[in-house]
């Protein structure tokens, strides 16, 4: 959208060990071609970045590759005590980090995969007095049926990892962050699916600060896409969805539930992603300017795209600068 300046809380540069697949400096110059004028990227990088040196590193590597402004970080956060200790250090002396992101289903040994190592984090970071974003991949791994995944048939990724283990996985995170008495914002990213949206509007409706966002991918395709001959490029966690669901999801955009429009951009080497091993993640960056005017052709009105695309995050990050 033309004269319109976004924020993309959610992308994955790939700079360190995995710069072959895409640079900061790239993502932020495919932004900017898009209308975003800040970008929050995401921990799971080779190394990690867990700590407050890390995280020095990786705000060193933006300004080497010549980004001076509106590249943002995220750091993880883990069960363990020392680390996750370590990451709230990093919120308080780093205006870079715009907060904390834990997994809960498997991510390069990062992950927070049971409910007492969720448990542990949100109960550790209550007694730090941490009122920071805790940005959470929800996919309950328990209700995975690994068994069903064939790259032959690339749909079959969304049974591998059914909606329910999303929905499942989002109630926890309510659950647990209201039984820990969580002061600050949990951030549900890339809901995939209208019932996880919902969860997050009741949880509104308890108290709890909590956003959600959704993406151009989950909004635009379909698990049925996923029948075509490009099938494995659209191999994405949490899956591309059933039509009606990804309907559904629509729905919630409509009503104004959904607090983002994130990318999650992905880049990978299109060997890694068409053969093995398979690597989940979209460019959907590619597509943000077009999902904003496919949005607005479907019923989305432009105040509610506004508020997911700048004002909701300008509320929920309050240091970006662009």
């Amino acid at each position: 959208m033309e004269g319109w300046r976004c924020i993309d809380p959610h992308v994955h540069c790939r700079d360190w060990n995995e710069s072959y697949k895409a640079t900061i400096r790239e993502v932020a110059i495919l932004a900017s071609t898009q209308g975003v004028v800040a970008i929050i990227d995401m921990p799971n990088t080779d190394p990690p970045v867990t700590t407050l040196d890390t995280a020095r590193r990786r705000v060193e590597t933006a300004r080497r590759e010549g980004v001076e402004r509106g590249y943002y970080i995220y750091v993880a956060a883990t069960p363990d005590i020392g680390q996750l200790e370590e990451a709230v250090g990093a919120v308080a002396n780093l205006r870079w980090v715009a907060g904390l992101k834990m997994y809960t289903a498997p991510m390069k040994g990062l992950e927070a995969s049971t409910i007492e190592a969720q448990r542990t984090v949100y109960r550790r970071l209550s007694e730090l007095g941490y009122r920071g974003v805790l940005a959470v991949h929800c996919e309950k791994t328990s209700l995975f049926r690994e068994e069903l995944w064939d790259p032959s048939k690339p749909w079959t990724w969304g049974y591998c990892r059914p909606p329910e283990a999303e929905v499942e996985s989002v109630k926890d995170q309510v659950r647990l962050a209201l039984e820990n008495d969580f002061r600050g914002t949990l951030y549900i990213v890339h809901t995939s699916t209208p019932d996880a949206v919902s969860i997050v509007a009741s949880a509104k409706e308890q108290g709890l600060k909590t956003v959600c966002g959704v993406t151009p991918h989950h909004l635009m395709l379909s698990l049925e896409d996923m029948a075509r001959s490009s099938g494995l490029a659209l191999k994405v966690n949490p899956p591309l969805r059933q039509r009606r669901l990804k309907e559904g999801l629509l729905d919630k955009v409509r009503e104004g539930q959904a607090d983002f429009l994130e990318t999650d951009h992905a880049p990978h080497a299109p060997s890694e992603k068409l053969g093995p091993p398979y690597l989940s993640g979209i460019r959907s960056l590619d597509n943000y300017s077009k999902c904003l005017e496919w949005l607005l052709g479907n019923g989305v009105s432009e105040k509610i795209l506004r508020d997911m695309t700048y004002n909701n995050a300008k509320r929920v990050f309050p240091m970006i600068e662009e």
